[in-house]
């Protein structure tokens, strides 16, 4: 069962029984959208924030980082953040909040960024349901084009040095050594621990929080009121032109993949190639603007847009291979 469906529940409930909203109307699919998501990404953002400040404290951040940066097998940092990517179950607005501990807790950029790509673009969808639904070499062909995507990507962003590009105040974490330093070298007792704790991972989370509601807004906006005849209208086009333009225009849009895969399998049994198809339903799931409205307090504009060019290249290049090789 899905860890957030009490959430969900929740969700259904406020929505459609408490406002009395229609199920199948615009309007409550919106209101759903954002009271679903507000409550799944704040909890998340919390939650893993509070942990990363715990982290931070007791993991021998230096080592880590040094093992991460010696490179003594090339590639393999990032192919591991890739692989977490695949096991967590979050779309691109709820990889963030780990995202961001990840950078607060000193790993590189550019292997943070491999796993802010792979967790909404390889997931329990990717792998459970497309063997059912595309066949099982759609499956692995594409499971592993994202993962390939996911670590160039990661590798690209840490080879252009981009740090500078990142909020600082996020990154300004004290170690367990400055703590103790501070204290007199004496052991901290666990209670101011527990209250240092709160307050590293509740700074964090409401920095962040104002941009997420911002963002979750317009995404329940946007998931509400765009009809899907009008994509399919535009998808069904016969050219060399369409898999960027599905790539653009499942951009705006915002939702994870257990809920774009039923309208992706109905546009391909209407004659949408299935690349097409595909990249439109990785732009949807991997960026979006809730997602760049909400990163964008977390880094500034140049990076931002580094990240969005690479990932919208691999995006039309899963397009493309899937259409050109007819797989």
């Amino acid at each position: 069962m899905d860890i957030f469906y009490p959430l969900q529940l929740l969700a259904d409930t406020v929505a459609f029984s408490w406002l009395g909203l229609a199920k199948d109307s615009y309007l409550g699919s919106a209101v759903n959208f954002f009271i679903y998501d507000i409550f799944k990404i704040g909890l998340l953002l919390v939650v893993i924030n509070y942990l990363m400040a715990v982290v931070r404290y007791y993991f021998p951040t230096q080592k880590i980082r040094d093992l991460l940066t010696k490179r003594r097998w090339f590639g393999l940092d990032y192919l591991m953040a890739a692989f977490l990517g695949v096991i967590t179950p979050f779309c691109s607005c709820s990889s963030i909040p780990l995202f961001i501990g990840f950078l607060s807790a000193g790993i590189p950029l550019g292997v943070t960024f491999a796993f802010l790509i792979a967790s909404p673009l390889i997931n329990k969808s990717s792998l459970v349901l497309f063997p059912a639904l595309f066949g099982i070499r759609t499956t692995l062909v594409y499971n592993l084009i994202g993962i390939l995507v996911a670590v160039l990507g990661g590798m690209v962003i840490q080879k252009l040095r981009l740090e500078k590009f990142v909020n600082s105040k996020l990154l300004n974490y004290k170690t367990r050594g400055q703590m103790e330093t501070e204290n007199g070298d004496q052991k901290i007792k666990l209670k101011q621990l527990v209250f240092y704790w709160w307050q590293d991972g509740f700074s964090i989370s409401k920095t962040i929080f104002p941009y997420i509601v911002l963002g979750i807004g317009i995404g329940a906006i946007i998931h509400g009121f765009v009809p899907e005849a009008l994509i399919e209208k535009h998808l069904s086009l016969k050219s060399w032109g369409v898999v960027p333009l599905a790539t653009l225009l499942g951009i705006p849009l915002y939702a994870n993949s257990v809920s774009v895969i039923p309208v992706i399998e109905a546009l391909i049994g209407k004659g949408v190639p299935m690349g097409t198809a595909l990249a439109f339903m990785t732009a949807t799931v991997t960026l979006s603007i809730p997602e760049a409205l909400i990163l964008k307090k977390a880094m500034r504009w140049q990076l931002l847009a580094v990240f969005f060019t690479i990932t919208i290249i691999g995006i039309m290049a899963i397009g493309y291979l899937f259409n050109f090789f007819k797989l």
